[in-house]
């Protein structure tokens, strides 16, 4: 993900979105090797996400804190 400076205030709350593709911004991902201009309907394959929140097979977002 590429570096982004953004402020929270006070009460603000952060709301994570996982998603395999950053439609409309960049071609939605087909999840195969196809020319992405060139793909059918059947080239669209379902993705499956997992979050795992366990000590055994742990997830995690890292953020910086700059002060002011």
């Amino acid at each position: 993900m590429p570096a982004t400076a953004h402020q929270f205030k006070k009460g603000h709350r952060i709301m994570i979105q996982v998603q395999n593709s950053w439609f409309p911004l960049v071609d939605i991902n087909p999840q195969s090797f196809v020319n992405i201009y060139e793909a059918d309907e059947k080239d669209f394959i379902k993705a499956t996400h997992r979050i795992y929140h366990d000590a055994e097979h742990a997830s995690k977002i890292s953020i910086s804190v700059l002060k002011n």
